[in-house]
């Protein structure tokens, strides 16, 4: 009797992982039946982006991408009307497009710098209201040049002087600060401000725009600079909430009257109860 209650209890117990394994084989089979609707689902994605890519024009680039939802692209041989239209000049058939929504002046400072490595031209720097609703500007700044490869250089370059550009903006929910300095100016602050070409140049920004007027006052009675341009609320800008002034002069002023500039601004946001803190590393 004790032997056929052992067969029993085993015959139970052989009936217990013989459900068990099917058990474990189901769930198995349903996890490699996911897994192969996963893979075909990434399959269908990667022939979906291929597709899209050979959708798009083969003159037309994308660089890359960087710090203020910036974008970096090149078009090797411009649209005939469109040349027409932005009335470049004939001997430039390839143009280099960098394009932000939040920021202004880092990317012209960049793009100052990649002119002066590249062999291109700024023919565009406009300043659209953006900053994504904040109280700035965005961007669009556009190189010429007759080789393909200069143009994409010079984006290239620019999106990679970014991250040092943007290391003196100073943001916080009230509003934000911008400090810009170069010991040599060229091309695109040319375009950009009308500043002189070889000079010192500075860039000082306060939003809202009583900051902005109070750090201009500062940056003007620090040291002996020359005031460039001014531009307020209803005039230089598109309507934005800042005050830019622009400063040229011995590299040491300008130097300086940024750095008094910026102590004052960043103590007038302070007080008013926020910890404006920079976008990347400070590089003046």
């Amino acid at each position: 009797m004790d032997q056929h209650i052992i067969e029993k209890v085993l015959e139970e117990v052989v009936k217990k992982m013989s459900a068990e394994n099917l058990e474990s084989n189901e769930k198995k089979n349903i996890i490699k039946a996911e897994q192969n609707k996963e893979e075909e689902k990434l399959d269908y994605r990667k022939e979906r982006r291929n597709e899209m890519l050979n959708d798009i024009p083969t003159a037309t680039e994308y660089v890359g991408c960087a710090i203020g939802d910036t974008v970096g692209l090149v078009i090797a041989n411009l649209d005939g009307h469109l040349h027409k239209k932005m009335e470049l000049d004939p001997k430039y058939r390839s143009i280099g497009i960098i394009s932000g929504r939040t920021g202004a002046g880092p990317q012209i400072m960049a793009a100052d710098e990649a002119v002066k490595a590249t062999n291109t031209e700024i023919v565009a720097v406009e300043l659209a209201r953006d900053t994504k609703g904040g109280a700035g500007h965005g961007s669009l700044i556009i190189f010429a040049a007759e080789d393909v490869s200069d143009a994409r250089r010079a984006v290239e370059v620019a999106l990679k002087e970014l991250d040092r550009t943007f290391g003196d903006i100073y943001g916080c929910e009230v509003g934000h600060l911008e400090f810009q300095y170069t010991a040599r100016a060229s091309l695109a602050i040319e375009k950009a401000f009308n500043a002189p070409v070889g000079k010192a140049f500075g860039l000082i920004v306060g939003a809202p725009a009583g900051i902005g007027l109070v750090m201009s006052d500062i940056a003007m009675k620090t040291a002996n600079v020359e005031l460039i341009s001014y531009s307020s609320p209803d005039a230089g800008t598109a309507h934005s909430n800042e005050i830019i002034i622009s400063i040229s002069g011995d590299s040491g002023a300008v130097r300086q009257s940024i750095i008094q500039a910026r102590e004052v601004g960043l103590s007038i946001l302070k007080s008013m109860g926020e910890n404006p803190v920079s976008t990347t590393q400070p590089y003046i």
